[in-house]
């Protein structure tokens, strides 16, 4: 008769995606990613700050030669492009993944692992920024901007690597992008009509919105410079029948939008926050909700407002400045309703509440 003895169990083998460090280096969660997004954000405007400090200390006495002409317009150009594209819009892109799902009752991002590869990529593009630290001639020295003719014209591959750089991170911000336009259109819980979502929500969308429309716009202006570097085209040197300036109106048609790009996340941050501290609604939400899309719209209208002594067209000058002027009007708009929250609320000074009221009196004064 067979023995009724159990077999001999196989070994246990973990999943080597379980453990402390490869469970963040492999996840797909939106909050996991959403964290990381934040970490990673800190850390680069923490190197940003120092390259800004270095500069400071440069300027700080006549004739001081802590860098040379050289390095200091490469530090520029890295702290520049580190702060607007490895700093603040990831940061927002972190706070984004973590709580819009969580806002809009959905159980996670709509494309899970097309969410890590947008991190992944953001922190490759980091790192191609930084490795023209250690190009021939150094890094790209010609300020966030890169204008041509200089541009075209700079020696050795830091160039190069700024503006490969620059397509990985573009990359990464679209596909978080679409990820999110998605999420919030297709997987808002049931009865979550538009006019119901939560404002920090509806910043997000504009946000994605913007990237979907500027970024392709980035890309194919750097593209063209990489081509008037190494393929002998033409398109942005004058001496050759090209135009410099044309280059500036690529760029800033996707710059200008790019800050509110910025500015929008954190306006649906503050819009949050004060229904919480003073302990009432949000003073006309429609009106908040509308106004974030009006500024969105007149964003992509008023990228000339950059450019006023390039020579452009008195009638154009003169419609940039008064779409530069009409852009006020919605941006006052969440100003006033969100004093107007404030009104005869229960008012708690905790420290968000004190953030808050700084933003909105530096913004106020700055925008003046």
């Amino acid at each position: 008769m067979a023995s009724s003895a159990p077999a001999a169990t196989a070994p246990y083998r973990r999943d080597w995606r379980t453990g402390k460090v490869m469970s963040w280096v492999t996840t797909v969660d939106h909050k996991k990613i959403g964290i990381l997004y934040i970490l990673t954000s800190l850390f680069f405007i923490g190197v940003g700050g120092i390259m800004a400090l270095i500069m400071r200390a440069q300027l700080a006495r006549p004739d001081e030669h802590l860098l040379t002409k050289n390095s200091y317009n490469g530090v520029m150009t890295l702290h520049g492009t580190t702060m607007v594209f490895l700093g603040i819009v990831p940061i927002l892109a972190g706070f984004a993944n973590f709580l819009v799902p969580l806002m809009i009752g959905a159980r996670d991002m709509a494309f899970p692992r097309l969410n890590a590869l947008s991190y992944w990529m953001f922190v490759f593009g980091g790192i191609i920024l930084y490795a023209s630290l250690f190009a021939t001639h150094g890094p790209a020295n010609t300020g966030w901007t890169a204008y041509p003719p200089l541009s075209v014209e700079a020696i050795g591959n830091g160039q190069d690597l700024w503006i490969l750089s620059l397509h990985v991170l573009t990359v990464s911000s679209l596909a978080g992008a679409i990820n999110f336009l998605v999420t919030i259109h297709n997987m808002r819980t049931p009865g979550m009509r538009w006019m119901r979502m939560p404002l920090f929500v509806w910043s997000i969308e504009i946000y994605a919105v913007l990237l979907v429309a500027i970024l392709p716009v980035l890309s194919a202006g750097l593209t063209m410079l990489l081509l008037d570097r190494h393929a002998g085209t033409h398109f942005f040197v004058p001496s050759e029948g090209g135009n410099a300036v044309l280059y500036q109106h690529v760029f800033w048609f996707f710059g200008h939008p790019e800050v509110y790009v910025m500015i929008l996340p954190a306006m649906g941050i503050v819009s949050e926050i004060i229904p919480v501290f003073a302990r009432k609604p949000i003073f006309g939400y429609k009106a908040v909700a509308i106004s974030t899309v009006t500024i969105a719209f007149f964003s992509m209208l008023v990228w000339g407002h950059h450019m006023f002594a390039v020579g452009m067209s008195t009638p154009l000058n003169i419609w940039f400045m008064v779409a530069s002027m009409i852009i006020a009007v919605p941006t006052g708009v969440k100003i006033f309703n969100w004093l107007a929250t404030t009104w005869r609320g229960n008012i708690q000074l905790d420290t968000p509440m004190l953030f808050v009221l700084g933003f909105i009196a530096v913004f106020t004064m700055g925008g003046l």
